[in-house]
């Protein structure tokens, strides 16, 4: 794995009712900050993606927020960012978000968290990405995603393997380890249908 200078947080654009959501985002954009990693983010200043992107700024980091031009209003595309993209589509954010960043962190978040979540592991059963993909855990948000992730292996529509595409860690404390130790994806969840 090559050093991680930036990260991809996928995450609300609500902050939730647990405080601890809040809570992971700002300690999360103090070590990022800390650790000089920028933040490659989806450029609203609401919710859980606006708490990470002002925690990184205030503690001397740098963002780079990625915004479609039509949700500029709605998301309340933050100005005072190190730089702000704003791009045609919700398929152009993702993938300039992909491109710019070297691993992903996924906080809790919705409907647009989950699409983003999908597709960028998707992409790494694919074979079209290696990045590591961190999921945290806070009070036991992601447990849906993995029991779910789990049927679709017991009900034969994927090989074991792709519970190794991302891991799930229970604590931000946790996200550089697993970030640095995150298995390659095996090319049988690719082929293993064929």
């Amino acid at each position: 794995m090559t050093d991680i200078t930036s990260l991809c947080v996928l995450c609300g654009s609500r902050k939730g009712d647990d405080p601890a959501y809040e809570e992971t985002a700002r300690r999360l954009g103090r070590m990022m900050a800390e650790r000089r990693i920028r933040l490659i983010y989806g450029g609203g200043g609401i919710g859980l993606m606006g708490v990470l992107a002002e925690t990184v700024l205030a503690a001397g980091g740098e963002v780079t927020g990625v915004i479609p031009d039509f949700l500029m209003k709605y998301e309340v595309g933050d100005p005072g960012l190190t730089d702000l993209h704003i791009v045609g589509s919700m398929h152009d954010r993702k993938n300039r978000m992909f491109e710019m960043a070297d691993g992903f962190v996924v906080l809790p978040g919705g409907l647009g968290t989950l699409d983003e979540t999908f597709e960028i592991v998707t992409w790494k059963q694919l074979q079209l990405h290696a990045k590591p993909i961190v999921v945290v855990d806070v009070g036991g948000y992601w447990q849906p995603l993995k029991a779910l992730l789990d049927a679709t292996v017991a009900g034969g529509f994927a090989h074991p393997a792709v519970t190794e595409l991302f891991t799930v860690v229970g604590s931000v404390d946790d996200v550089f380890r697993a970030l640095a130790e995150a298995p390659e994806p095996q090319e049988i969840v690719l082929t293993s249908h064929l």
